[in-house]
């Protein structure tokens, strides 16, 4: 290769072509010497995957170059959303977290998310820089890695679950009585993904009755590409209709999209979804300032943040341009048209989890 990339979400690349243990180390290195040039080093590192394969071999790979950079590094338990990391990363200070996932691309796909220590997607002057260090590594120069066992004798890897303390941040975020008074049944499809027990588990203890399809861990996501919209909701739509639920929710494979079916087995676009959020939580919570959308997110948004006396921010495509304004507070919601969503108070990342919840 001559080059890696990164695209609107991090570095893509199909397993075995590009995506490679050699190329996994090499942006690993460019990030870990990123980070000690910024001298965020010693704050540590949160490393998880999505449920596509040799997930938890990759964390381990990322996890020897980090520590023989000196970067310690907790190793999360069992495949973990993206939104579940931009959490810790924020709450316990850390340098940053990386996610090993291609989100609602194919099988064959993986991919590297970076979240800088701010909590969002990498920004492109990180990414870039980034850039420019992987490229002499490419070339030949020396690629650092302390292997796993001594990793983890000289303390600088541990397991985690990140799974309890995130569901507890959420508990602030979501009207728990609305939902319980509320007895809603609820069908959730989380495409074989990462959002198997975290949003079902939480809207269980919220009081909702809940169901839930394609639970367990599946690398190739059932043959479909773990993206919930109308065409791969086939069976959440069926399961609503046959069971009388009031609702239907998914999430992508890394739980930073979402997917809304109602009553009736209708799939509903999420740019109406934002919109109806929008609307809801500024009446509820009677927010001021700015709201953020997308360039191609519809302006629905608009009408409802100028009904309400808010401003608009438009972005450029990709959550990140969204994150930095939620992580500045310059605005309390931000969404974009291919499901993905966050608010004040929150992470400065798409949350499928949460909007999930608030839908709920």
């Amino acid at each position: 290769m001559d080059s890696i990339k990164f695209g609107t979400s991090g570095w893509r690349a199909i397993v075995a072509e590009d995506f490679t243990v050699r190329n996994i180390r090499i942006v690993c290195q460019g990030i870990a010497q990123y980070l000690r040039q910024q001298k965020l080093g010693q704050q540590g590192i949160l490393i998880g995957y999505d449920a596509r394969f040799l997930g938890e071999h990759f964390a381990k790979v990322a996890a020897e170059v980090m520590a023989a950079h000196g970067i310690p590094c907790l190793i999360c338990d069992r495949d973990t959303p993206t939104p579940a990391i931009s959490y810790h990363v924020v709450s316990r200070k850390l340098s940053g977290g990386m996610n090993f996932s291609a989100s609602h691309n194919s099988h064959e796909w993986n991919g590297i998310k970076f979240t800088p220590d701010w909590g969002g997607p990498a920004l492109p002057e990180t990414t870039k820089a980034i850039e420019l260090r992987i490229l002499p590594l490419l070339h030949g120069e020396h690629i650092k890695w302390l292997p796993w066992e001594r990793a983890a004798h000289d303390g600088m890897v541990r397991h985690f679950d990140p799974q309890p303390e995130y569901l507890k941040a959420l508990e602030s975020l979501v009207d728990h009585d609305r939902i319980r008074n509320g007895r809603i049944r609820v069908i959730f499809d989380p495409l074989f993904g990462t959002s198997r027990h975290y949003l079902d588990e939480f809207l269980r203890q919220a009081g909702a009755k809940m169901a839930v399809l394609h639970h367990w861990r599946d690398p190739y996501f059932g043959g479909f590409r773990p993206e919930p919209t109308d065409e791969t909701l086939q069976d959440l739509k069926e399961t609503v209709r046959r069971e009388g639920a009031h609702l239907g929710l998914a999430t992508d494979g890394d739980g930073g999209r979402f997917g809304i079916v109602d009553a009736d087995g209708t799939f509903i676009q999420a740019n109406y979804i934002l919109a109806l959020l929008l609307d809801y939580l500024i009446r509820s919570r009677q927010w001021t300032g700015g709201v953020a959308r997308s360039v191609a997110t519809t302006h629905l948004i608009d009408a409802v943040a100028t009904h309400h006396g808010l401003t608009i921010h438009e972005t450029p495509v990709g959550f990140k341009y969204i994150g930095e304004l939620l992580a500045r507070r310059e605005v309390v919601f931000g969404g974009e048209e291919s499901a993905g969503m966050s608010i004040q108070g929150h992470v400065p990342e798409a949350d499928g989890i949460l909007a999930g919840a608030l839908v709920a």
